[in-house]
């Protein structure tokens, strides 16, 4: 079984019925040795994409406050070349960025060919901040998932994996990941009274993810549920579900590098025999 939830198309959220602190009755102990494990398919996979250039990979995180999307990151860099991946943070849109459409930041940010690309925050954001906050009029945002669906199936039709995934986070663990930050001056400098404020809108935030995840889920761009309140099963489940879905791409990959090397191999010779005979 998954350990994490792929939401099916057309299918309704209900995030109430995802335990975020589910952990399959894992240790932690096992837990990080399954994920090295299946970090090193995942370098290997990675490697193989960006050397044949055939596809390419984008990552979305979503989630709320302290869900882990930057610790998510750093999992994930720990098996991903830095030298093809490039992870992007969406925050508030610069004047220029908000003199476009909501999408213009975001696809310059897609990945080329045989790229990893991790967005923290994403798009998803013109769906689900600005209808919390109620930024923009509800005809606006709610007209935006058309494009968002569309964005995404231009990008699949352009070989690009897309996933996306919301850190499942409960409010009790969220609050104790503040207090930690509040109680340890290492980490007090991630503090801020707008994630406190944030809390009080948890339950719209709820439900506009749940209302996100239920009308953007696609077989080409799937959303999973990643159970969060546990740092080392939440870099499982994202893994897994990495290694599980590139998996099948793997033999393509290298026959193509195979037949790339051959050719290479025939005009090296080919040159060389030019060389003798001078």
């Amino acid at each position: 079984m998954p350990y994490a939830t792929r939401i099916k198309p057309g299918s309704k959220v209900d995030l109430s019925e995802i335990d975020p602190g589910y952990h399959d009755g894992m240790q932690k102990e096992l837990a990080e040795q399954k994920t090295l494990e299946l970090g090193k398919q995942l370098s290997e996979l990675q490697e193989l994409m960006y050397a044949s250039g055939q596809k390419s990979l984008l990552v979305v995180l979503q989630g709320m406050d302290t869900s882990g999307k930057d610790g998510s990151i750093k999992s994930l860099l720990h098996y991903i070349n830095a030298l093809s991946c490039r992870v992007t943070p969406f925050k508030v849109p610069s004047e220029i960025e908000a003199a476009h459409d909501f999408l213009w930041r975001v696809h310059a940010e897609a990945p080329r060919l045989g790229w990893t690309s991790i967005f923290n925050r994403s798009h998803y954001e013109d769906v689900i901040v600005v209808r919390v906050h109620d930024l923009v009029p509800k005809k606006v945002w709610k007209s935006r998932f058309i494009h968002i669906c569309q964005f995404e199936e231009l990008l699949h039709d352009a070989n690009t994996i897309v996933l996306k995934f919301f850190l499942h986070v409960s409010k009790e663990e969220q609050a104790e990941r503040l207090m930690a930050r509040e109680e340890d001056p290492d980490k007090s400098f991630k503090l801020s009274v707008g994630d406190w404020k944030e809390r009080e809108l948890w339950g719209d935030y709820q439900e506009a993810y749940q209302d996100a995840m239920s009308k953007s889920s696609a077989s080409h761009a799937p959303w999973f549920v990643v159970p969060a309140n546990h740092k080392w099963f939440r870099d499982l489940a994202i893994v897994e579900a990495l290694v599980d879905t590139l998996k099948p791409y793997k033999d393509e990959w290298k026959d193509s590098l195979k037949e790339r090397g051959v050719k290479e191999r025939a005009e090296l010779q080919a040159f060389r025999a030019t060389q003798k005979k001078k």
